[in-house]
């Protein structure tokens, strides 16, 4: 199960437990209980802080729970929790054992004064990048508040309950057996849904922050270049943003960002982030900006307003909003999302194995998209609106090479169908013919490039005829003090080495503005 270095790392992970832990399971004579059973024997004898017992009573078999030595409950892992998932299992017993977490400590006092009954089930697949930080954030929750219960279940393990709740998207959250979200979320994203108070302490917070000589809205790869290099001059730096990362977190493997021979996305987020953290910087997550107030006249402040009310000040302000994946717009694209229509193939791919799905888009992610599914489900349509793909050759030359993929290029999705809970199919237009098909289906998987997150900007600030922030070589838009830098601007080529670059040129950009005023 546990190969001898992953054991070793486990080890020394458990080395910090500072208290107790026992591990109660609920097995059977499945092949994922014996699994689970030979998983949590190795625990056991990896720490004398850990001990097991087998006479858990749960009604979902195989399942375990991390608890506190003396107690019964905990967070409880229903399925295998490997793949993306063992660092959440690594994280539970950590933090049920008294290691603490690396949060803020007003999140964890946040969790605390949560008031009520939260039964937490999130439904999760091995293979999704984004399920891990919903399953943590609610295996923190139920650690540190009794009145927080959280299941966190393998989706392949308990494929009939997935059928039955017509899950076909992970992370997938129910709360007190009702849906309370799906996708990527926060701990605090989820701490501002069940307390209505969150936002307006939030504004309260920012608004009592001093003005900022750097100002980074948007936490990308150019946010986060864009702080490093301000940062280094000594001038006070802040970064407000949705969430760290952006959109990187929901980009799986990375096998081109120079020096870096491979990596994913969480993992370059995290590793930015910590860097940002370095030199010090205010980073402010969960902040959407609403609007954008420029300065009177040079030198004076920039204010950019957040959603929630709160407003911040900086003699300088650099837009780093990157981009979001870009919808199809056509009907019941809104009506079945999560539903069968889905934007990550890695996340949600499993859920579909043995069913017939469709991608929309023939770029290098539809492409990639197609290929990766092929794997797993039955049959993959790959839909193209120009006459032909455009990804590399060398993905097209292997999308063509497998003999469950048909591809219409020339074809213009005008209607994603279903039943009124679930996709069942797409219907396009032959561009040459104008002849109407219809794919009957279970899923569709969109991948049709970017746009850009400038919407709060309109009437502001000089955009393109597609929302991009018109920005010159250095990284000026038209309004003073304001600079601009990645997905969300002109400059050619979405790329993270390209973003970040653009980045640190804009931070230089605006010290220069800075020391000139």
């Amino acid at each position: 199960m546990l190969d001898d270095t992953l054991k070793t790392q486990l080890q020394q992970y458990l080395a910090l437990l500072r208290q107790p832990i026992r591990l109660i399971a609920t097995l059977d004579e499945s092949e994922t209980g014996q699994e689970m059973r030979e998983l949590l024997t190795t625990i056991v004898s990896l720490s004398d802080k850990v001990s097991l017992d087998t006479q858990g009573t749960d009604q979902r078999k195989p399942s375990f729970v991390v608890a506190r030595e003396g107690e019964h409950e905990g967070v409880r892992f229903a399925g295998l929790p490997l793949g993306h998932e063992f660092t959440s299992l690594v994280l539970a017993l950590l933090w049920t054992g008294g290691h603490p977490p690396k949060v803020e400590p007003d999140v964890i006092d946040s969790i605390k004064a949560l008031e009520g009954e939260f039964n937490f089930e999130v439904y999760m697949s091995l293979s999704c990048h984004n399920c891990p930080d919903v399953v943590q954030a609610l295996s923190l929750m139920a650690i540190f508040n009794p009145k927080v219960k959280t299941v966190v279940i393998e989706g392949g393990a308990f494929q009939e309950e997935v059928t039955q709740r017509e899950i076909m998207a992970v992370p997938m959250v129910f709360l007190n057996g009702q849906v309370f979200g799906s996708g990527r979320m926060s701990v605090e994203e989820i701490i501002a849904k069940l307390d209505t108070n969150t936002a307006a302490r939030e504004a309260a917070k920012i608004n009592a922050k001093e003005a900022f000589d750097v100002l980074i809205v948007g936490g990308g790869p150019a946010g986060a270049a864009a702080a490093v290099y301000a940062a280094r001059k000594g001038i006070r730096v802040g970064v407000a943003a949705e969430r760290f990362g952006g959109q990187v977190n929901d980009t799986m493997a990375i096998e081109n960002y120079i020096s870096v021979l491979e990596t994913n996305g969480p993992k370059l987020a995290a590793e930015l982030e910590a860097q940002v953290r370095h030199y010090g910087v205010d980073i402010m997550n969960m902040q959407r900006a609403d609007k954008l107030v420029p300065a009177a006249a040079p030198g004076q402040m920039v204010e950019v307003h957040m959603a929630h009310g709160g407003v911040l000040k900086a003699r300088s302000v650099i837009l780093s909003t990157g981009a979001r994946w870009r919808n199809v717009n056509v009907p019941g694209e809104a009506q079945y999302k999560n539903k069968g229509v889905a934007y990550c193939p890695h996340c949600d791919g499993p859920l579909f194995k043995g069913k017939r799905v469709a991608v929309i888009g023939g770029g290098n992610s539809g492409v990639e998209a197609a290929i990766d599914l092929a794997g797993i489900v039955e049959h993959v349509t790959l839909i193209e609106f120009a006459d032909q793909l455009k990804a590399d050759a060398v993905l097209v030359n292997k999308l063509k090479s497998l003999s469950n993929v048909t591809i219409h290029v020339n074809a213009q999705t005008t209607e994603i169908t279903g039943d009124g809970s679930k996709v069942n199919g797409l219907s396009y237009k032959d561009r040459a013919t104008q002849d109407i098909h219809h794919v009957a289906l279970e899923g569709v998987f969109v991948q049709i490039g970017l746009v850009p997150n400038t919407e709060f900007l309109k009437d502001t600030l000089a955009l393109s005829k597609f929302g991009e922030i018109e920005v010159d070589a250095k990284g000026h838009t038209n309004l003073p003090g304001v600079f601009a830098a990645g997905d969300a601007t002109t400059v050619p080529y979405k790329q993270i080495v390209i973003a970040a670059g653009e980045g640190a040129k804009a931070a230089l950009s605006a010290f220069d503005y800075l020391i000139r005023h």
